[in-house]
């Protein structure tokens, strides 16, 4: 019989076929050991966090006065720009209130016409009583000479002094009421009385109130909550009744750990994936790191001087400037994930 050779296994017994597969069953742990220097070489790079949230300016649209709606121009959702109309209310009570000042403020410069008036009038009266104190004092000198002179009585020396001290009195009284309507006409002719003035005020303050029944968007955005103002509805001045969603600039609120930040800093590359468009991810930066951790932040901070005392780690917001030429649609409150490089 002949024997059968088996020429592939011969060929497997070639040095050149032995050292390749021993080169092949070397290259998988090979791999491994650089794969690992690698992780253990570039590990801690970076630290990512998914309690993070889409922040944007939001402005809450409040009356300056109180007063009836009369129409509501922006629709929920509905861009607007600076200077729009958003609410408008009833303006005639305002503008009642307008003629009432302006009433009053005339009737305010009436009076000090009349105070002018009474000024000089009582200047007259002391100029009255001026005279008749020197004519009393002349009657009594009189009257004394006539009495030394033997063709006089001593009860007309003793009218005289009390005329005279009587014209006195009155001297002194029309003085105090010439001070006193002076007193009360100051800054008459300077258009500076305090009667003046307050109506002046009044006058100012209904006509800012009448302006004010004209609510404006303070900038540009989009309007949001408009349903909670209804037209007929009563608004109370100050309460906050829509909301204007502010769109020039987003941030990302990122709530890291307290142990990720020892190498945090201000300006490191961010990557920030939205939950909404997680194929779309969005460049940023860390703008800034928060100065207290969010507990210290809450309403009702945490007692850690207790006796069941526990650890937990806090969290510090990080606020993440997003690239101004991002295009993804982005939408207050919306989830995300970000990644911040941290290079050690």
């Amino acid at each position: 019989m002949h024997a059968v050779v088996d020429r592939d296994a011969l060929a497997d017994t070639t040095p050149a076929r032995r050292w390749r597969r021993y080169a092949l069953m070397a290259s998988l742990p090979l791999l491994l050991i650089l794969a690992g220097v690698y992780v253990w070489a570039t590990g801690g790079s970076s630290v990512s966090t998914e309690n993070a949230y889409v922040q944007q300016d939001k402005v809450s649209i409040s009356s300056d006065v109180t007063g009836r709606v009369l129409a509501v121009h922006a629709g929920e959702s509905q861009r607007v720009r600076r200077g729009d109309v958003l609410i408008e209310i009833a303006p005639r009570p305002f503008e009642i209130a307008l003629a009432e000042a302006e009433a009053n403020l005339a009737s305010a410069r009436l009076q000090v016409t009349e105070l002018r008036s009474g000024t000089t009038a009582k200047n007259a009266d002391v100029a009255g009583k001026r005279e008749a104190v020197a004519f009393a004092r002349i009657e009594l000198e009189r009257q004394r000479k006539l009495l030394a002179d033997g063709f006089t009585t001593r009860a007309r020396i003793e009218t005289a002094e009390f005329g005279l001290a009587r014209a006195n009195s009155e001297l002194s009284s029309a003085l105090a009421d010439a001070a006193s309507a002076s007193a009360a006409a100051n800054g008459a002719g300077s258009g500076t009385h305090p009667l003046v003035l307050a109506a002046m005020a009044a006058r100012d303050k209904a006509a800012f109130e009448l302006s004010r029944t004209i609510i404006r968007a303070p900038a540009d955005g989009i309007a949001s909550q408009t349903a909670k103002v209804l037209p007929g509805q009563v608004l109370v001045g100050g309460v906050p009744t829509m909301s204007l969603v502010i769109d020039n600039r987003r941030w990302v609120d990122a709530n890291f750990k307290e142990t990720d930040l020892e190498h945090m800093k201000p300006g490191q590359r961010a990557t920030v994936t939205l939950d909404a468009y997680p194929r779309t991810p969005i460049t940023g930066r860390v703008e800034s790191i928060g100065a207290g951790t969010g507990s210290e932040f809450s309403v009702l901070p945490a007692q850690n001087a207790t006796g069941n005392w526990v650890k937990v780690v806090q969290r510090v917001p990080v606020r993440i400037a997003l690239d101004p030429a991002t295009k993804v649609p982005l939408i207050a409150g919306l989830s995300a994930t970000v990644t911040v490089e941290t290079p050690r």
